[in-house]
């Protein structure tokens, strides 16, 4: 089988080794496309590729249909919103993630954010700690999770809400000390800092607007290393301009990255681009990750990490 390393934006050079050691051990063929500057080289690529690793880059229903031998695509990282799951599943290719490798990476990164401006973008004035302040986090996946753990050695109090969860289901996460709420409405309410770690679905998209914003503290922090369709960014404009101290801090640019940077210049950062897997560790973690899953798709047909539904035909 051909396996085809496919990234834009490219992995570290250890992770690249370390994948084509798996994929050659295997006794599969490996080709790499890297820094591609253009789809028409994605489209190339993919002609007689029977598996492809991906990061952020896109996989739509162009790129599928260019690949008559497609049968795995394996998402190096936790979302996979860049991958048209309707039109790989009509072809039946898996497509899988590799959850939980990129997770201490985005979790340190949170906190890297939350210190920066905290501390007033280390511009020499006077600036406030983290200890004892209250951190809701929106959602409580792997990311959220060694982001509650961090949290612990800085004394804060961490409250978790996700809606995928019951709260008996977040009773059980007491190793991470997180104090369980019913809804996003209570999560907002006693959160100093919250912290956005869904994924991108119908159902979370916009999901954060302009009620819930106004119910935390007039000093607020909203910190987004998740994707940035989450936000109504009218609302969080609006917030920030009723609330003189509110901060917003993002590792995903938002649309209007220009008017939230020229009208709040020290209460709001970006990242120049997406940076929380941006670690050789993240990196080594999920290309291993990602290549070890396709070969054990190949050898033994192991679908336990797929995103989208299989479709099953019938026994006549």
């Amino acid at each position: 089988m051909k396996v085809l390393l496919a990234t834009g934006k490219p992995f570290a050079a250890q992770a690249v080794e370390g994948i084509q050691q798996i994929i050659a051990s295997a006794g599969h063929q490996f080709e790499k496309l890297e820094s591609y500057s253009d789809k028409s080289q994605l489209l190339g690529a993919v002609k007689d590729a029977n598996a492809i690793i991906v990061r952020s880059d896109i996989i739509d229903r162009d790129v599928i249909e260019a690949a008559p031998g497609l049968k795995v695509v394996v998402r190096a990282g936790a979302g996979y919103d860049n991958v048209d799951l309707e039109a790989a599943t009509s072809r039946n290719i898996c497509v899988m993630n590799t959850p939980g490798q990129n997770a201490n990476a985005v979790a340190e990164l949170v906190f890297g954010l939350m210190i920066y401006m905290q501390r007033n973008q280390f511009d020499g004035t006077v600036g406030r700690e983290l200890e004892n302040r209250r951190l809701g986090l929106y959602a409580f996946g792997n990311v959220a999770k060694m982001v509650a753990k961090i949290a612990r050695g800085f004394s804060m109090t961490v409250h978790a809400y996700s809606p995928t969860l019951t709260h008996d289901d977040l009773r059980k996460e007491g190793e991470y000390g997180v104090i369980t709420v019913y809804s996003n409405r209570e999560l907002f309410e006693n959160s100093d800092f919250v912290s956005l770690h869904m994924p991108l679905l119908e159902e979370t998209r916009n999901c954060v607007n302009y009620a819930l914003l106004s119910l935390m503290p007039r000093d607020g922090v909203l910190i987004n290393t998740a994707r940035k369709e989450l936000l109504v960014e009218e609302d969080l404009l609006r917030i920030m301009e009723e609330r003189p101290c509110f901060q917003y801090i993002t590792d995903v640019m938002p649309d209007r990255h220009a008017e939230f940077q020229s009208r709040f210049p020290k209460r709001y950062f970006s990242t120049p681009r997406k940076s929380g897997a941006q670690t050789t560790d993240a990196n080594v973690n999920a290309a291993l990750a990602a290549a070890s899953q396709i070969v054990s798709f190949f050898r033994n047909g192991d679908e336990r990490f797929r995103v989208n539904q299989s479709i099953i035909t019938p026994t006549l």
